[in-house]
Protein backbone atom coordinates (compact mmCIF):
# COMPACT_ATOMS: atom_id res chain seq x y z
CA UNK A 1 0.00 0.00 0.00
CA UNK A 2 1.26 3.29 -0.58
CA UNK A 3 1.62 5.20 2.31
CA UNK A 4 1.94 8.22 4.12
CA UNK A 5 2.73 8.96 7.30
CA UNK A 6 1.40 12.35 9.10
CA UNK A 7 3.06 14.65 11.91
CA UNK A 8 2.49 17.87 12.80
CA UNK A 9 4.98 20.03 14.56
CA UNK A 10 5.55 23.10 16.69
CA UNK A 11 8.42 23.56 18.13
CA UNK A 12 9.72 19.76 18.01
CA UNK A 13 13.32 20.72 16.73
CA UNK A 14 14.64 17.98 20.35
CA UNK A 15 12.37 15.25 18.77
CA UNK A 16 12.04 15.83 15.09
CA UNK A 17 15.23 14.19 13.62
CA UNK A 18 15.06 10.86 15.49
CA UNK A 19 10.97 10.65 14.22
CA UNK A 20 12.27 10.93 10.83
CA UNK A 21 15.20 8.17 11.27
CA UNK A 22 12.97 6.30 13.26
CA UNK A 23 9.73 5.94 10.28
CA UNK A 24 11.36 6.30 7.09
CA UNK A 25 14.98 4.51 8.19
CA UNK A 26 13.37 0.66 8.16
CA UNK A 27 10.35 1.31 6.04
CA UNK A 28 12.38 3.57 2.66
CA UNK A 29 8.65 2.39 1.48
CA UNK A 30 6.48 5.00 3.34
CA UNK A 31 6.42 8.98 2.79
CA UNK A 32 6.57 11.03 5.74
CA UNK A 33 4.75 14.71 5.48
CA UNK A 34 5.71 17.26 8.40
CA UNK A 35 2.85 19.82 8.99
CA UNK A 36 4.81 22.68 10.86
CA UNK A 37 2.86 25.71 12.38
CA UNK A 38 5.82 28.02 11.57
CA UNK A 39 7.85 26.86 14.79
CA UNK A 40 9.62 29.61 15.85
CA UNK A 41 12.41 27.17 17.24
CA UNK A 42 13.39 25.89 13.78
CA UNK A 43 11.98 22.79 13.68
CA UNK A 44 11.09 23.18 9.56
CA UNK A 45 14.63 24.31 8.92
CA UNK A 46 16.31 20.86 10.31
CA UNK A 47 13.59 19.12 8.12
CA UNK A 48 14.49 21.04 5.23
CA UNK A 49 18.01 20.15 5.76
CA UNK A 50 16.66 16.21 6.27
CA UNK A 51 15.44 16.11 2.89
CA UNK A 52 18.51 16.33 1.55
CA UNK A 53 19.20 12.84 2.73
CA UNK A 54 15.16 11.67 2.45
CA UNK A 55 13.52 11.70 -1.02
CA UNK A 56 10.40 10.91 0.73
CA UNK A 57 10.48 12.95 3.27
CA UNK A 58 8.08 15.95 2.71
CA UNK A 59 7.40 19.63 4.37
CA UNK A 60 4.75 21.59 4.81
CA UNK A 61 4.53 24.95 6.31
CA UNK A 62 1.65 26.73 7.75
CA UNK A 63 1.14 30.71 8.70
CA UNK A 64 1.12 30.09 12.35
CA UNK A 65 -0.19 27.76 15.07
CA UNK A 66 -3.81 26.93 14.03
CA UNK A 67 -4.51 23.11 16.04
CA UNK A 68 -3.89 20.21 15.94
CA UNK A 69 -7.56 18.96 14.34
CA UNK A 70 -6.41 21.44 11.05
CA UNK A 71 -3.09 20.14 10.55
CA UNK A 72 -4.26 16.68 10.38
CA UNK A 73 -7.09 17.96 7.79
CA UNK A 74 -4.19 19.92 5.91
CA UNK A 75 -2.44 16.66 5.72
CA UNK A 76 -5.47 14.08 5.06
CA UNK A 77 -6.28 16.28 1.91
CA UNK A 78 -2.64 16.46 0.81
CA UNK A 79 -2.85 12.97 0.82
CA UNK A 80 -5.67 12.65 -0.57
CA UNK A 81 -4.55 15.17 -3.82
CA UNK A 82 -1.71 12.43 -4.28
CA UNK A 83 -3.08 8.74 -4.56
CA UNK A 84 -2.25 7.12 -1.56
CA UNK A 85 -3.63 3.94 -0.33
CA UNK A 86 -2.90 4.36 3.43
CA UNK A 87 -2.71 7.52 5.82
CA UNK A 88 -1.16 7.00 9.10
CA UNK A 89 -0.98 9.82 11.63
CA UNK A 90 1.40 10.12 15.19
CA UNK A 91 2.39 12.47 17.33
CA UNK A 92 6.08 13.81 16.48
CA UNK A 93 7.22 13.48 20.19
CA UNK A 94 7.98 9.85 19.84
CA UNK A 95 5.38 9.20 22.24
CA UNK A 96 4.18 6.81 19.60
CA UNK A 97 6.47 4.23 19.12
CA UNK A 98 7.51 4.47 14.80
CA UNK A 99 8.64 0.58 14.98
CA UNK A 100 4.44 0.30 15.54
CA UNK A 101 4.02 1.93 12.04
CA UNK A 102 4.22 -0.80 10.16
CA UNK A 103 1.77 -3.42 12.16
CA UNK A 104 -0.67 -0.81 12.21
CA UNK A 105 -0.94 -0.49 8.38
CA UNK A 106 -0.61 -4.26 7.88
CA UNK A 107 -3.78 -4.28 9.87
CA UNK A 108 -5.42 -2.29 7.21
CA UNK A 109 -5.61 -5.52 5.04
CA UNK A 110 -8.39 -6.50 6.73
CA UNK A 111 -9.80 -2.84 8.27
CA UNK A 112 -10.69 0.44 7.51
CA UNK A 113 -9.34 2.49 10.59
CA UNK A 114 -6.44 0.86 12.82
CA UNK A 115 -6.60 2.44 16.33
CA UNK A 116 -2.93 2.23 18.13
CA UNK A 117 -4.85 1.59 21.44
CA UNK A 118 -3.67 2.18 24.69
CA UNK A 119 -6.49 0.90 27.06
CA UNK A 120 -7.40 -2.21 24.70
CA UNK A 121 -5.45 -4.70 26.34
CA UNK A 122 -5.05 -3.31 29.86
CA UNK A 123 -3.56 0.00 30.48
CA UNK A 124 -0.56 0.32 28.57
CA UNK A 125 0.69 4.08 29.52
CA UNK A 126 4.04 4.69 30.31
CA UNK A 127 5.51 7.64 32.16
CA UNK A 128 2.22 9.45 32.81
CA UNK A 129 1.29 10.92 36.58
CA UNK A 130 -1.95 9.08 37.87
CA UNK A 131 -4.03 12.29 37.91
CA UNK A 132 -3.21 12.23 33.56
CA UNK A 133 -4.04 8.60 33.36
CA UNK A 134 -7.40 8.99 35.44
CA UNK A 135 -8.60 12.22 33.26
CA UNK A 136 -7.31 10.05 29.71
CA UNK A 137 -9.27 6.75 30.78
CA UNK A 138 -12.37 8.80 31.86
CA UNK A 139 -12.70 10.86 29.16
CA UNK A 140 -12.69 8.12 27.28
CA UNK A 141 -15.31 6.16 29.43
CA UNK A 142 -17.29 9.00 28.94
CA UNK A 143 -16.64 9.23 25.16
CA UNK A 144 -17.86 6.19 24.77
CA UNK A 145 -20.98 6.35 27.07
CA UNK A 146 -22.49 9.49 25.37
CA UNK A 147 -21.61 8.66 22.15
CA UNK A 148 -22.38 4.70 21.77
CA UNK A 149 -19.16 4.04 19.92
CA UNK A 150 -17.71 0.72 20.82
CA UNK A 151 -14.06 1.97 21.06
CA UNK A 152 -12.35 1.88 23.86
CA UNK A 153 -9.61 4.85 23.36
CA UNK A 154 -11.32 7.43 21.49
CA UNK A 155 -9.02 9.96 22.13
CA UNK A 156 -5.82 8.47 20.85
CA UNK A 157 -3.52 9.59 17.97
CA UNK A 158 -1.64 7.18 16.85
CA UNK A 159 -4.01 6.00 13.75
CA UNK A 160 -4.06 3.84 10.47
CA UNK A 161 -6.34 4.66 8.11
CA UNK A 162 -7.64 3.42 4.85
CA UNK A 163 -7.72 6.22 2.27
CA UNK A 164 -10.98 4.42 0.66
CA UNK A 165 -12.85 5.27 4.30
CA UNK A 166 -11.20 8.94 4.16
CA UNK A 167 -12.84 9.56 0.96
CA UNK A 168 -16.10 9.26 2.42
CA UNK A 169 -15.79 11.60 5.10
CA UNK A 170 -16.49 15.04 4.42
CA UNK A 171 -13.71 16.55 5.85
CA UNK A 172 -14.51 20.43 5.45
CA UNK A 173 -17.49 19.34 7.84
CA UNK A 174 -14.79 18.42 10.78
CA UNK A 175 -14.53 21.13 13.59
CA UNK A 176 -13.13 19.72 16.64
CA UNK A 177 -9.33 20.11 17.98
CA UNK A 178 -7.50 18.33 20.10
CA UNK A 179 -8.89 15.04 22.33
CA UNK A 180 -12.15 15.92 20.81
CA UNK A 181 -10.84 16.06 16.90
CA UNK A 182 -9.72 12.39 17.17
CA UNK A 183 -13.25 11.37 18.87
CA UNK A 184 -15.18 13.53 16.06
CA UNK A 185 -12.98 11.30 13.47
CA UNK A 186 -13.74 8.21 14.82
CA UNK A 187 -17.18 9.15 15.44
CA UNK A 188 -17.39 9.82 11.76
CA UNK A 189 -16.04 6.71 10.35
CA UNK A 190 -18.15 4.62 12.66
CA UNK A 191 -21.20 6.44 11.29
CA UNK A 192 -19.58 4.92 8.03
CA UNK A 193 -19.82 1.83 8.50
CA UNK A 194 -16.20 1.54 9.24
CA UNK A 195 -14.24 -1.79 9.79
CA UNK A 196 -12.26 -0.72 12.78
CA UNK A 197 -9.98 -2.21 14.88
CA UNK A 198 -7.89 -1.60 18.00
CA UNK A 199 -4.35 -2.79 18.02
CA UNK A 200 -2.96 -2.78 21.34
CA UNK A 201 0.42 -0.09 21.77
CA UNK A 202 2.38 1.25 24.65
CA UNK A 203 2.34 4.70 24.78
CA UNK A 204 5.39 6.43 26.26
CA UNK A 205 4.61 10.11 27.55
CA UNK A 206 7.09 12.62 26.24
CA UNK A 207 10.69 12.97 27.55
CA UNK A 208 11.90 15.74 25.91
CA UNK A 209 9.55 18.81 24.51
CA UNK A 210 6.58 20.25 26.55
CA UNK A 211 3.08 19.40 25.76
CA UNK A 212 0.41 21.04 24.49
CA UNK A 213 -2.29 20.06 25.99
CA UNK A 214 -4.22 22.93 27.86
CA UNK A 215 -7.52 23.25 29.56
CA UNK A 216 -9.53 24.60 26.53
CA UNK A 217 -8.97 21.31 24.58
CA UNK A 218 -10.44 19.32 28.03
CA UNK A 219 -13.16 21.49 27.67
CA UNK A 220 -13.42 21.01 24.05
CA UNK A 221 -13.43 17.68 24.42
CA UNK A 222 -16.49 17.13 27.22
CA UNK A 223 -18.97 19.31 25.24
CA UNK A 224 -17.79 17.86 21.60
CA UNK A 225 -18.97 14.02 22.41
CA UNK A 226 -22.87 16.03 23.33
CA UNK A 227 -22.61 17.85 19.98
CA UNK A 228 -21.81 15.02 18.11
CA UNK A 229 -24.46 12.67 19.63
CA UNK A 230 -27.17 15.63 19.07
CA UNK A 231 -25.85 15.99 15.89
CA UNK A 232 -26.47 11.90 15.13
CA UNK A 233 -30.10 12.03 15.78
CA UNK A 234 -31.16 15.18 13.48
CA UNK A 235 -28.74 13.92 10.74
CA UNK A 236 -26.32 16.85 10.89
CA UNK A 237 -23.68 14.69 10.52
Amino acid sequence: MKTLVISPTYNERKNIQLLVEKVLDPNPEFHLLIVDDNSPDGTGEIVKNLQKSYSNLYLEVRPGKAGLGTAYLFGFKWALERDYDAIVQMDADLSHDPNDVPRLVAELTDNDLVIGSRYIDGVSVVNWPIRRLILSYGANMYSRTITGMPINDGTGGFKAWRVSLMEKIELNKVRSQGYSFQIEMNFRAWLKGARIKEEPIIFHDRTIGESKMSKTIMYEAIWMVWRLRIWKIFGWI
